[in-house]
This record gives structure tokens, C-alpha cells and sequence, in this order.
């Protein structure tokens, strides 16, 4: 366990390399108006903290950066929530303002404003649509030609289709078939639709319109070829403007592993519910070995749905990344359980 002096000086070394990106001297230090400690003594426990393994020394210069595990240390015993400022909870709370706006909007919308607030890369992972059920479904006529399909599920998920309507469905085709929908589907999971119009609502679209095979073709193209995750990137830039990342070999492995949806995914979906911060080596795969990631999830009443992440390096500013992905998580749930509850 650290003494109080050691963890003082722990705590000045990381803030310090946090802002600067800079090793820290004892003698910068010991200028500080909040250390009363003289640069011999600060050296003696800098090199106690570095045999410990809370720091290392570069090659290029005489002070000390934190490790990983300072980190750690620093994350799990010394941090404090930082108090954002009113623009930026009103910047985030402006997301949730609007009942109408469309889940994908906020998520695109939130990722480029936390990334705008951080500096940092942020990643918003959607719920898949194949754990969700059908809230809703319209079919709304543009002209006797062409519709949109509009298709709601209980995470918010609202997907829009055009679509050329067969010369031989009539408007009051269209409203049987969404009405025949609705009533049969309506609380079933996406991934048992097709088995669903199967045993119950072929027999109906059959009875009650008049063209039984281009009522199911149309039913066929507004029901089906869903995506199954919704990832949302922002602020991938950001990693360039971090002097960690000057090696353009390494940024470019990270930007590859940010652009597949297939390899972040599984990163960012965890069984975790709340906030997890994960460091350096902690990460799992060796491309993110010198980043921090931190996630927070969102729910839908008692049902995680979704993460929010921030992507950066490990000399992360955590208690704004903490205090802004907690606000942003907070409110996605509360406004997740209005919308659909109201």
C-alpha cells in the first residue's frame, strides 16, 4: 500500500503527464504550491514508486511516466468525479429533448458530440435487432407507386424502406396487410417473423386482400434484411492529434479494427452492467495495448441494450471521460424508458 506522500506524488505525476504528455521531474514537483516535499525527497519515493511499478522512466529524460498499473491505482483509488460544466451537461441533455428523434440520430449525434468534448474517439454500439421484438409497423403511401416502410422495435430501433407498391394493391390492401401485421406481430422477437407470417399471417393476407401473392412480396420487403448491430463512430481523427500515436503503422492498425464492425462489436458488448475502464494490456486485443477504452452501458428498463465507449490513449483525462459517459448513459436509459412507456 502507498503512503500518503507517495500517493500524492503518484497522483501530481499522472495529472501532470495527463495535460503535458511530458516525463515529470522531482524539481517540477516540488515547485508545486500543493508539495511540501523537497526534489530529494520527491526522487527517493519517484524511484520507490517505480521499483513498485507505478511509474517508468524513459530513455530521453530523468522523469517519470505512470505505468499501467499507476494507472490502475490512480483510476480504482484516487479519481473523483469531475463536475462537467453547464454547457456540456446541456450539450449532452439536448440529445434527449426530442420524443420524435429517431434512436439512430441520437446515437450518431452523441458520438460526435462526445468526441467534440473529449478529443477522444467514441464508439456507440446499438442494440441488435435480432434480440429485439416489433413495437411497430407502418406502411405509408407516397403515391400509387412507391411506399415507405417504417418499422419500430421495443430498443428504439426505426428503420425506413421505399419500395415500388404493385399495381394490384390498392390503398385498401396496403391498410389490411398493416393492420394484419400489427395484430399478429406486434411483441415478437425480429428473428421469429418470418416463422410467425408462416403460421399466422399468411391465412389472413390470403382471406382478406385481393392479390395474395404481391400482398406477400410486399410483406417480404418490408419485414426482412435487417442489419444486426448499429455501430456508430466519431472523432477516429482524434488519434492522430495524440503523440502516442505518431507510429502511422499503429494508428492505422487501430483505424482498421474501428471501421470493422465485426471486430469492435465483441469488444464492446459485455455482460457488465455500469461503467468499465480498461487499460493498456487490459484490452484484449494487442492493437489497443497502448489505449484506454472506457464503456458505460444503457438500458431499457431492466434489459442492457447497448454501450457508449471512449477510445483513447492510456494518459486519458478519466474523470471527464468517466463523468460524461455516466451523464450520457444516465440519461439514454431514463429517456429509453419514457419513450416507450409513455
Amino acid at each position: 500500500m502507498l503512503t500518503e506522500r507517495q500517493a500524492l506524488i503518484l497522483k501530481v505525476i499522472i495529472d501532470e503527464f495527463i495535460e503535458t504528455a511530458q516525463p515529470i521531474g522531482s524539481r517540477n514537483i516540488a515547485k508545486r504550491e500543493d508539495v511540501a516535499y523537497s526534489p530529494a525527497t520527491i526522487r527517493n519515493d519517484m524511484a520507490d514508486l517505480e521499483d513498485d511499478g507505478f511509474l517508468s522512466k524513459t530513455h530521453s529524460s530523468s522523469g517519470r511516466i505512470p505505468s499501467e498499473k499507476g494507472y490502475r491505482f490512480y483510476v480504482d483509488h484516487m479519481m473523483s468525479p469531475l463536475q462537467l460544466s453547464n454547457d456540456e451537461v446541456r450539450l449532452v441533455q439536448s440529445q434527449f429533448d426530442d420524443r420524435m428523434i429517431e434512436m439512430e440520430k441520437v446515437m450518431q449525434n452523441s458520438a460526435h458530440i462526445l468526441s467534440e468534448l473529449t478529443q477522444y474517439t467514441t464508439l456507440v454500439l446499438g442494440p441488435e435487432v435480432y434480440e429485439t421484438k416489433l413495437k411497430q409497423l407502418q406502411i405509408v403511401p407516397i403515391n400509387k407507386q412507391s411506399a415507405i416502410a417504417i418499422l419500430v422495435t421495443d430498443t428504439g430501433h426505426v428503420e425506413h424502406r421505399s419500395f415500388a407498391v404493385p399495381s394490384e394493391i390498392d390503398h385498401s390492401d396496403l391498410e389490411k396487410v398493416v393492420n394484419i401485421l400489427n395484430e399478429k406481430l406486434v411483441g415478437v422477437p425480429i428473428i421469429y417473423l418470418d416463422r410467425m407470417i408462416e403460421s399466422e399471417v399468411i391465412d389472413l393476407i390470403n382471406r382478406y386482400t385481393s392479390n395474395f401473392q404481391k400482398s406477400y412480396d410486399l410483406i417480404q420487403k418490408a419485414l426482412f434484411n435487417h442489419q444486426t448491430t448499429s455501430l456508430y463512430v466519431s472523432g477516429k481523427s482524434n488519434i492522430l492529434m495524440q503523440p502516442e500515436f505518431n507510429d502511422i503503422e499503429k494508428a492505422r492498425s487501430l483505424f482498421n479494427v474501428m471501421e470493422s464492425e465485426d471486430q469492435i462489436a465483441p469488444i464492446l458488448k459485455t455482460n457488465q452492467e455500469g461503467l468499465k475502464i480498461s487499460i493498456g494490456h487490459e484490452n484484449e486485443m494487442e492493437v489497443m495495448n497502448n489505449c484506454t477504452l472506457i464503456t458505460a452501458t444503457y438500458t431499457l428498463g431492466e434489459n442492457q441494450i447497448g454501450t457508449i465507449a471512449l477510445l483513447g490513449p492510456t494518459r486519458m483525462e478519466y474523470a471527464k471521460a468517466v463523468s460524461l459517459l455516466d451523464l450520457w448513459s444516465n440519461h439514454m436509459s431514463q429517456s429509453l424508458y419514457r419513450w416507450f412507456n409513455d
